[in-house]
């Protein structure tokens, strides 16, 4: 048995939202504990891993370890109808092979649907070791990733001493943006090693959509080395997403 409450029903579309963007269909992991979700997408280019600790929920039940299949898709459009003066409640009822979802507010709006088979496997969390880590404001990251999207098909990230620089160029242009502390962009940054990394926009413009459930994004990566790239969500849990770097030509 399986039951939580969380405040806002429309953070929590935020939060499927960002997670559907990279996977149609994963396993959830609830314990004690909270939520984890590991899943590689269908490339095998690109991992999410999302953690929502019990803390995060205004109420949580969880009888011992269950381990339930979604289709986020169809989640997203049942959560998509909350609203943030809304709670939402997760809810799988002992011995159900079914997934209630129900809409707290001035109506009580309840659905069901039937939790799938999905082919489960324990994805190590990746071993990196990085010369770049910068917290930055994600809107102003979204703003770069869209101006880059205008010439390009990949992004450059540069990490410099006192500043990240988003690039993108093809033979449609050239755009370059620097996220500083002094604009207000940069909030925090930690240079080890100068570096250089490219990486496909296309899978950033999905993974930036969790800007929508998080106000910061750190980005940490070094030259030629997989992007780490991680939402803290309010309250509690986060969204962090690794992608494997665009081979230089």
């Amino acid at each position: 048995m399986f039951k939580a409450v969380f405040r806002d029903a429309r953070l929590w579309y935020r939060i499927i939202n960002a997670l559907s963007s990279l996977i149609d269909e994963g396993t959830i992991k609830i314990n004690e504990e909270g939520l984890r979700l590991r899943a590689m997408d269908p490339s095998k280019i690109a991992m999410i891993d999302f953690e929502m600790p019990r803390d995060a929920f205004d109420e949580y039940e969880s009888d011992g370890e269950l381990t339930i299949g979604v289709n986020f898709d169809e989640l997203k459009k049942i959560v998509k109808r909350g609203s943030a003066k809304e709670k939402v409640q997760l809810e799988v009822p002992s011995g159900s092979a079914r997934f209630k979802i129900t809409l707290k507010g001035k109506a009580t709006r309840s659905f069901s649907v039937p939790l799938i088979d999905v082919e489960y496997e324990e994805l190590p969390t990746p071993s990196l070791t990085y010369n770049v880590k910068a917290t930055v404001m994600a809107d102003i990251l979204e703003d770069a990733l869209k101006d880059v999207e205008l010439v390009s098909d990949y992004v450059r990230f540069e990490a410099r001493s006192n500043a990240i620089i988003v690039k993108g160029q093809s033979d449609k242009g050239e755009v370059e943006a620097s996220l500083t502390s002094e604009t207000g962009a940069l909030l925090e940054l930690d240079v080890k090693e100068e570096s250089v990394a490219s990486y496909s926009l296309e899978y950033l413009m999905d993974m930036i959509k969790a800007n929508k459930a998080a106000e910061v994004a750190t980005l940490e990566f070094s030259t030629a080395m997989p992007l780490s790239l991680t939402f803290p969500i309010p309250g509690g849990g986060t969204i962090k997403y690794f992608l494997a770097p665009r081979l230089e030509e």
